[in-house]
């Protein structure tokens, strides 16, 4: 049997700004580049939380006419998830925003300038191999960028790119306009846990070797001077002094 299309509102994320009790049904998102732990359903983002439509019916107009697009591409599948740092636009009326870990509510949106909808930050999760020698990353959002190396057997365009670090890419075009290392000094945004949505230079890193480095404690400091802790896995680096894109309001 294939995966149920249903979703209990009793059972969705927690964080999905939806009315649990009045309906016993929501849209569930298509299998796609989120989880359904880390993302909403296009109709939801337009109905609830951007508040351009009032019924189900309203919102499935908007995405079938194809007003919506998320990260420069048209997207006329209402169940489609949007997640972290994913650009929902409707240029028909001047719309731009950005989908961004937020404090108590997980997932929200900030709206920004019009020469940013083309521009997104992506975490790398991990590289492989692939045919030819090549390097492929494979990015938080499902995207995966292969980097074209001279001499398979040297390839040392591989070393610079290491797990964890981001890229700041256009999209859709997907071409890399910088690379952001994780180190020191950098400056990073808490993307889950309970400091999720805060953004602070990173100060402290106790790095543990292995499959154990994504749970290795980081120490950052905010704009206040307050220092917080979390875990390598929880953060992504936007920034050498300051986030390279729009993050708060």
């Amino acid at each position: 049997m294939g995966e149920s299309r249903h979703l209990k509102r009793l059972a969705a994320p927690w964080f999905w700004p939806i009315l649990r009790k009045e309906y016993k049904w929501v849209v569930k998102p298509s299998p796609g580049p989120h989880p359904i732990n880390r993302s909403m359903p296009l109709l939801t983002v337009i109905r609830d939380v951007l508040g351009y439509a009032k019924t189900a019916k309203e919102a499935k107009y908007i995405i079938y006419s194809g007003k919506v697009l998320v990260d420069g591409v048209v997207r006329k599948d209402y169940r489609f998830p949007v997640g972290i740092m994913d650009v929902v636009a409707i240029p028909e009326i001047e719309l731009y925003t950005r989908f961004i870990p937020y404090p108590t509510k997980y997932l929200w949106f900030t709206k920004i300038p019009k020469e940013e909808a083309n521009l997104k930050i992506v975490r790398i999760e991990d590289k492989v191999i692939v045919k030819g020698g090549h390097i492929q990353l494979n990015l938080l959002d499902g995207r995966n960028i292969v980097i074209r190396v001279k001499d398979p057997k040297q390839p040392a365009e591989a070393t610079n790119f290491a797990t964890l670090d981001s890229l700041l890419i256009e999209v859709p075009s997907q071409q890399i306009i910088q690379h952001i290392k994780l180190d020191i000094g950098k400056i990073a945004i808490v993307i889950d846990g309970k400091n999720v949505g805060r953004i602070g230079k990173i100060v402290n890193m106790d790095v543990k070797p292995g499959l154990k480095r994504r749970r290795s404690v980081v120490t950052l400091e905010d704009m206040q001077g307050h220092r917080f802790q979390t875990i390598l896995d929880y953060i992504m680096v936007v920034g050498d002094e300051k986030p390279l894109l729009t993050l708060v309001s």
